[in-house]
C-alpha cells in the first residue's frame, strides 16, 4: 500500500491528510491559536488534586488547574503516584497524584484522567501500572515470538512495555535503545514529581500534528508534504531529532499559484468529511449523525430505489446497496474520527445469509482502521452496533475549537 501524509496550515488550523493509495481516508485539525481544550492535550501529564470522590459510580474528579476537574477511574488509585497523601484511605479528598489525560474534552466534557501513565515511542510504550511485556498483534506471529523472549528480561513490578507495529521494520538494537530511552524518560518524570507543586505540568504532549508523525505507520510511505515554510521548519527539526532515517520523506511544497488543496483536492475532501450526506457509487446515500450519546448512520437506497420484478430481485438490490454501504461506513468512521458508540441502520434484508454476508463483509472493513473498531452485534430492530474506541475529538469537533 502507499502512502503520503499532507499538512497544511489553512484558515488558522492546521490540518494533517493521510493518504493511502491516493485516497484520503484520515483528517486532523487542529487550531493555530490554541485555546483552552487545546492546552490539555493527550498525553500530558499533571500533578493534579482530588476535589471530589463519587463511590456510587467508582469515580473521583480531579483538579488539574484551578476549575479544570478530570474524571478519574478508582480502580486507578492503586498504582497511582502520590506526592502528597491526606488520609490511609487508596484515595482521599486533598490527595495530590501524578495523572496523565487519556481522554481530551469532548463538547461539555471535561477531560478523562487516568493514574497509569503512558510514554510512547515509534516502536514502543512504557506503561506504568499495567507491568505486562506485549506486543502488537499486527505484528506476524512468529515475530512476536521473538520480540517476548527478546525482550522478556524488563520484566518488572512498576512498569511493562508494549511493542508497538513499527517495530516489525525495525532492528532489535533500534527498539532497545529506544526502551532504555523511555525508561529514563519515567524515571526522571516520577523525580521530578516528588519535588513539583501542585498543579505542575510535568510533561506537554507535542502539537497534535507531530503526534499524527510518531503514530503513523511508516510502512509504504512515499512523501510527507507540507503546504508552509514555518510548518516545514518546525516538522524537519523534529525528524532531525527523532527519525533522521526518515529525513529524506518530507518535502516543502511552496507554489502559491497551485496550493496543496488545488493539487490534492483537500477542501473539496474536508468539505465531504463535514456534510450530513456521503454518496455510494450506487446511487444511495448514508446520512451520518453525531449526538451527544453516540453517532447514527443511516443508509438510504436513494437513486437506486426502482421497480423490482420480483422478491429476489429486491433482495439483491438491497444487498448490493448496503455491501456498498458497509464498506464506505467503515471508511467514514475513520475518516471522520467517529467513536464510542455507533448505530448502523442498513436496508433490511429478509435473508439470512444475505444478513451474514454483509455483517462479515462489514467486519472486514473495520478491521482495516488502525484505532480498534469492533462490530457488537445486529439488534432485534436490525441496526447494527459498532463500538471505536475514543482517542482523541472527532473531526466535527476539531474543527469547531
Amino acid at each position: 500500500m502507499k502512502r503520503k501524509i499532507l499538512i497544511e496550515k489553512t484558515d488558522g488550523r492546521i490540518r494533517t491528510y493521510f493518504l493511502e493509495d491516493d485516497d484520503i481516508v484520515e483528517i486532523h485539525s487542529t487550531s493555530i491559536s490554541g485555546n483552552s481544550d487545546d492546552r490539555h492535550r493527550l498525553g500530558d501529564i499533571y500533578i493534579g488534586k482530588v476535589s471530589n470522590i463519587v463511590p456510587n459510580i467508582g469515580a473521583a474528579f480531579i483538579e488539574i488547574e484551578k476549575g479544570v476537574n478530570c474524571y478519574y477511574d478508582m480502580k486507578d488509585a492503586d498504582h497511582a503516584i502520590f506526592t502528597r497523601k491526606s488520609g490511609k484511605k487508596a484515595l482521599c479528598i486533598g490527595d495530590e497524584l501524578v495523572v496523565q489525560i487519556s481522554r481530551e474534552a469532548v463538547k461539555s466534557k471535561a477531560p478523562t484522567v487516568t493514574g497509569n501513565l503512558s510514554f510512547t515511542g515509534r516502536y514502543a510504550v512504557l506503561t506504568h501500572g499495567n507491568t505486562r511485556i506485549g506486543v502488537s498483534s499486527k505484528i506476524p506471529k512468529a515475530m512476536r515470538e521473538t520480540f517476548k523472549k527478546e525482550f522478556s528480561g524488563l520484566e518488572n513490578d512498576a512498569y511493562g512495555i508494549i511493542i508497538r507495529t513499527n517495530a516489525k521494520d525495525a532492528r532489535p538494537e533500534e527498539v532497545r535503545a529506544e526502551i532504555r530511552a523511555l525508561q529514563n524518560e519515567y524515571e526522571d518524570l516520577v523525580r521530578r514529581a516528588g519535588t513539583r507543586t501542585c498543579f505542575t505540568c510535568l510533561k506537554s504532549a507535542p502539537p497534535a500534528y507531530i503526534a499524527d508523525l510518531k503514530n503513523v505507520y511508516m510502512e509504504g510511505m512515499e512523501s510527507i508534504i507540507v503546504g508552509d515554510p514555518d510548518l516545514y521548519k518546525r516538522i524537519r527539526l523534529y525528524f532531525q531529532s527523532e527519525l533522521p532515517e526518515k529525513l529524506d520523506l518530507l518535502k516543502l511544497y511552496d507554489n502559491p499559484l497551485f496550493p496543496l488543496d488545488k493539487l490534492y483536492s483537500t477542501r473539496t475532501a474536508l468539505d465531504k468529511a463535514l456534510s450530513e450526506k456521503a454518496w455510494l457509487k450506487t446511487g444511495g446515500y448514508l446520512i451520518i449523525q453525531p449526538t451527544e450519546a453516540l453517532t447514527v448512520i443511516d443508509v438510504n437506497s436513494g437513486k437506486t430505489a426502482a421497480k423490482a420484478r420480483s422478491k429476489a430481485d429486491v433482495e439483491a438490490g438491497a444487498l448490493k446497496v448496503n455491501l456498498e454501504a458497509a464498506r464506505e461506513a467503515a471508511r467514514q468512521i475513520r475518516l471522520r474520527n467517529l467513536s464510542g458508540i455507533i448505530l448502523i441502520d442498513f436496508i433490511n434484508l429478509s435473508d439470512a445469509e444475505s444478513t451474514a454476508r454483509l455483517l462479515s463483509e462489514f467486519r472486514s472493513h473495520l478491521a482495516k482502521d488502525p484505532i480498534q473498531a469492533t462490530l457488537v452485534d445486529m439488534t432485534a430492530l436490525g441496526l447494527v452496533e459498532v463500538t471505536r474506541k475514543k482517542v482523541r475529538r472527532p473531526l466535527h469537533e476539531e474543527e469547531k475549537n
